[in-house]
Parts: structure tokens; C-alpha cells; sequence
């Protein structure tokens, strides 16, 4: 109700894999260093110690201006509702945390775009992504802003909030033409955390929840983490439960063969060192498996500034929607 390396890259040069183009990372590894001074101590991943890999998925030993860019995201997201007007609360669960912003086109039979909110699986709610609406709104797409549980709350279980987003997509397709989408044309995407959680939608079998194995027309995975392995060794198993099935389950890049739809994945040249290989060797794989895949690295851009270009359609990401999207 609506209330590995497998593919040879060179500077300035793109390859078309299966189907899609793969910029080549010329500028990777630009990401500062964080740990100058550091006295290395035991390897904890490839050649990681403790203290690198936690900053390695960390933003904040990385990017200076993280705070800067979230709050005027926050800002951006509250003048987009004053100007266009505030969206439509819809429930597509149970618990008051499972429900969705809906910022309606003035179009019937409208594409959607779902979002998938960052965070570390913690922090932020649907309310902080109205400022990526507009582009969307602009070119006659719905845009729809997930809510879900903060991992804490729900005992450290990443499957839980998968769960959530899988069910948030399905509702939103099953209810499509009750707000005049399409749902024949429904597109996800998801930045940070939701980028992880993005990329495990796609391996769903939509099939499951009544619906179409071809449900989701496309994904755009922003800056997300797709092996587990290095994310559960890191700070972030403090608040995380991880088991061996959970961080098996939760790592999309070792189901590719239950992708189906066409997957764009991005990153910015000045993210940390891990979520730029995290990226690279995701859609590595996504070509290797035969799948349509895009990469493309955004020049000098930190994390959160990867998921500002989603409200700009002439930004990576904002683009990347769009003509994701055919619009």
C-alpha cells in the first residue's frame, strides 16, 4: 500500500566485454596513504597486516571530506523535496523500518529506479538518497529509496538485509502500475554497503518470489564489496556475524552464474586500495563468466564523492542510470 586480472588493460583505452565496455583503470591506485609511518606487522590478507586492512575498509583513513560530502547530500536530498515535493511513503514488509520513498514522474508507464542506500550496513535511511531523484525525474523515471535495518539490530545477519532489499524489489515491481511504473522496466543500483547489497539482488531468483527470472532489467553497483573474505577479516567483523555460509552466501562474485541481467560497476580512483580491487576484479570476473558488464572508474573521485554523481546526470554515476536505463 502506498503510503583475477583475466583481461589486458592499457591507459586511455577501453575493451568491449561480452557485450560491455571496460574502461581501463589508467588512473587507479591514486588512493593517498593514509599509514605513512606505519610499522607493517603480521600479513593478514595478500599483503595486508591488521592495521591496513581495517583502513583499507575504513573511509575516514582515506577521505578527508567524508563528513563534508554526506551532509551536503543530506541537504541536497532536503531541498530536492522542497522543490519537487516530499515523496510517497509505501510499506513493502512488516516491520516499521521495511518500507520505501517513492519520488513519482509526472509519466505513466514509467521505468523505476531503485536505490540501495551505504552506510556499512549501519547508518543513513531512504531520506539521505532524495538528492540522487531528480535526473531520474527529469527523464521520466520513478526513483525509489529503500529502507532497511541497520545489521546491529538484527543480531549481525547480512542475509537479514538481504532479505529486506530483495522483498523492497519485488514489491515495487508487483505494485509497479499502482503508481505508474513499468514493471517490466525496473533498474537497481546501490552505493558503498549498498553497492554489496545491490550485487547480491542480482543473483536472485526472482523466480522465488512470483515473479519473472528476468525481474530486474539492470544494476548499478557503486563502490560496493562483492568477496566477503577480506571484509570479514577487517573491523568490520566487530559488528558483523559472520559464518563461513553467510560470507559465502553474501559474496556475490562467487554466483555469478545467477546474474542475468546487464551490470554496470564503478569506482572512484581516489577510494581505498581494496574497494578499488573489490570493484576491478568484480567485473573482471562478471567477463570472464560471459556476463554484459560495464566498469568505469570515475578520475579523482573519493567514496562518497562517487555517490554524489549519482544526482548529476552528467556525473559517473548519474549516466551510468540513466543509460543503464536506455534513457
Amino acid at each position: 500500500m502506498l503510503s583475477r586480472r583475466s583481461h589486458s588493460y592499457s591507459r586511455r583505452m577501453a575493451l568491449t566485454i561480452a557485450g560491455g565496455v571496460l574502461a581501463a583503470p589508467a588512473l587507479g591506485q591514486e588512493c593517498g596513504k593514509p599509514l605513512e609511518g606505519h610499522v607493517k606487522g603480521p600479513r593478514i590478507w595478500r599483503d595486508y597486516d591488521q592495521v591496513e586492512l581495517d583502513a583499507a575498509y575504513r573511509q575516514e583513513a582515506y577521505q578527508p571530506n567524508l563528513d563534508v560530502v554526506a551532509r551536503r547530500l543530506s541537504a541536497e536530498s532536503y531541498d530536492l523535496r522542497l522543490r519537487r515535493g516530499y515523496p510517497q511513503r509505501a510499506s513493502y514488509g512488516e516491520p516499521q523500518v521495511e518500507q520505501l520513498d517513492l519520488y513519482k514522474a509526472e509519466a505513466t508507464g514509467a521505468p523505476i529506479f531503485v536505490f540501495i542506500h551505504g552506510g556499512t550496513w549501519r547508518f543513513m535511511d531512504a531520506s539521505s538518497s532524495g538528492f540522487a531523484a531528480e535526473p531520474f525525474l527529469d527523464r521520466g523515471a520513478h526513483f525509489v529509496a529503500l529502507d532497511f535495518s541497520d545489521v546491529r539490530q538484527v543480531a549481525g545477519d547480512l542475509g537479514r538485509l538481504a532479505d529486506q532489499v530483495r522483498r523492497g524489489i519485488a514489491w515495487v515491481i508487483r505494485n509497479a502500475e499502482s503508481f505508474g511504473g513499468d514493471p517490466g522496466k525496473v533498474y537497481i543500483g546501490g552505493h558503498s554497503s549498498g553497492g554489496h547489497l545491490a550485487a547480491v539482488a542480482l543473483t536472485t531468483d526472482w523466480t522465488a518470489y512470483d515473479l519473472p527470472d528476468d525481474a530486474v532489467k539492470g544494476g548499478l553497483c557503486m563502490s560496493g564489496m562483492y568477496d566477503l573474505a577480506p571484509v570479514r577479516l577487517s573491523w568490520r567483523r566487530s559488528y558483523i556475524s559472520f559464518t563461513d555460509r553467510m560470507e559465502d552466501e553474501m559474496s556475490p562474485q562467487r554466483h555469478l552464474d545467477q546474474i542475468m541481467a546487464p551490470v554496470v560497476v564503478t569506482y572512484g580512483t581516489l577510494e581505498t586500495p581494496e574497494f578499488q580491487r573489490q570493484a576491478t576484479e568484480f567485473a573482471d570476473a562478471l567477463g570472464a563468466a560471459g556476463k554484459q558488464v560495464t566498469l568505469l572508474q570515475g578520475p579523482y573521485l573519493y567514496h562518497d564523492e562517487t555517490r554524489a554523481t549519482l544526482g548529476n546526470p552528467y556525473g559517473m554515476n548519474g549516466r551510468a542510470a540513466l543509460a543503464l536505463m536506455g534513457l
